[in-house]
């Protein structure tokens, strides 16, 4: 069994043909895709896969706690197969997304001081700036 098939188990999910390839895409891709880059590469594939299903099968992932969704982009939604804690940097001048490895004890040492009285669940770190190549350019 493929790695993206245990993972949908993993997750409560029943593998079709369209989910493994879907998440298979997002284990062996790092680039935070769009569903229209997820579309493009697969589509020449699996002739029969509609945004429309892409756009339902990363919901149901989601939802799942399969994968993270990422709106570090006003105008577009990204998607993550890496659900370890981790920081996201979108570089302003290529835009392209990268992560931000952070240990446990940094990410759970940022202090807000007016969560006094609020629960936490989930964090999220956005950071925007240049990624060194753009920045030495």
């Amino acid at each position: 069994m493929s790695k993206a098939a245990e993972r949908l188990k993993e997750y409560g999910i029943k593998p079709s043909v369209q989910r493994v390839a879907i998440m298979e895409y997002l284990l062996n891709h790092k680039n935070h895709p769009t569903v229209d880059m997820i579309h493009h590469e697969l589509s020449e594939r699996i002739e029969t896969l509609s945004k429309t299903t892409i756009y339902n099968t990363l919901k149901l992932f989601a939802e799942a706690g399969a994968i993270l969704t990422l709106n570090i982009d006003e105008n577009t939604t990204r998607y993550d197969g890496d659900t370890s804690q981790h920081a996201h940097f979108k570089c302003c001048g290529c835009g392209n997304i990268f992560d931000i490895r952070l240990k446990n004890e940094e990410l759970e040492s940022i202090n807000f001081e007016s969560t006094s009285g609020f629960e936490i669940t989930e964090k999220e770190l956005y950071l925007k700036g240049l990624c060194p190549e753009c920045k030495n350019q």
